[in-house]
């Protein structure tokens, strides 16, 4: 479950990946064990994020304003001081982040994480994109 600090709102995410996938695509594995480009799997990678960053020990909140956009997580970052915004992308237009975009211009010494299904990393202003295993880094 992450919370939102403001809003009283929660995002729930189902704590077994396998359950969640066979719920949502059922008849349709076939699709996804062949990595067909039309299956949306991003209920699947936000669960499989949730799940790596609890597992090491972090808070999660996700952010959601009317005029800045959505982001999945908000973590802590200790080091710097600071809130990592983490965007989640399953699709081909990973680069389109407008709500991280937004936050980091309220803060020009932030950073934010764009997890995709890409597998090269990349570091582009103020963005850091990783593969979507390498969530387990963070």
């Amino acid at each position: 479950m992450i919370e939102s600090s403001t809003k009283n709102l929660l995002k729930l995410y189902l704590n077994d990946v396998g359950i969640l996938t066979g719920v949502l695509y059922g008849p349709n594995i076939s699709a996804v064990l062949d990595d067909v480009p039309s299956i949306n799997l991003g209920a699947v990678y936000e669960t499989v994020v949730a799940q790596e960053l609890k597992a090491h020990g972090k808070k999660l909140f996700y952010y959601d304003n009317r005029h800045k956009g959505e982001v999945d997580f908000l973590i802590d970052d200790f080091d710097s001081l600071s809130v990592v915004p983490i965007e989640v992308k399953s699709g081909r237009d990973y680069r389109i982040h407008s709500a991280i975009d937004n936050l980091l211009k309220a803060n020009e010494n932030a950073k934010g994480v764009v997890l995709s299904n890409s597998s090269k990393v990349v570091q582009k202003g103020a963005v850091l994109y990783l593969p979507i295993y390498f969530a387990m880094f963070l």
